[in-house]
């Protein structure tokens, strides 16, 4: 397993998958959630875009944004394919180690409420709920902020 940046040529494949790992949320939601409509082109410009790479399947992404004094977890997402086989917590635990190596104390996320499963996720992971809010883009849709905070000692 290999976590690489992405390139302009991974565009397509991670609009797809992104697409079709919150395909249950867009249901659910009656919108796709924010991370299915993001410009990519320009996360991958900033160099945002990790894939998780098994003997040349992309198995899953994430999309992070690298701050002065934390990490902030964009976007999470595991093919359906692959959903299920401790990929998502793989790639946490992959993003943790980098925090510690860019010695960030905290990595930050925020999910939609009704994302529960997603939510447990994060919180058998160790990051705590910080608050909710509403979605500044999404009226009648509330934001669950979480952290964790990051021993880089």
């Amino acid at each position: 397993m290999t976590m690489r940046l992405a390139s302009p040529d991974d565009l397509e494949m991670i609009a797809t998958l992104t697409s079709a790992a919150y395909r249950p949320y867009t249901e659910l939601l009656g919108a796709p959630p924010i991370p299915v409509t993001e410009d990519h082109a320009l996360r991958i410009e900033r160099g945002e875009v990790r894939l998780r790479d098994i003997g040349g399947d992309i198995v899953g992404l994430l999309v992070v944004e690298r701050h002065a004094d934390h990490l902030m977890l964009f976007s999470i997402a595991v093919s359906p394919a692959f959903q299920g086989a401790g990929h998502g917590l793989a790639m946490l635990r992959w993003l943790e180690g980098k925090a510690r190596e860019w010695a960030m104390p905290e990595i930050r996320l925020y999910s939609n409420a009704r994302m529960e499963r997603n939510i447990a996720l994060y919180r058998t992971f160790g990051f705590q709920e910080t608050g909710r809010r509403p979605n500044p883009y999404r009226p009648g849709w509330t934001l669950v902020d979480m952290t964790k905070e990051i021993d880089v000692a």
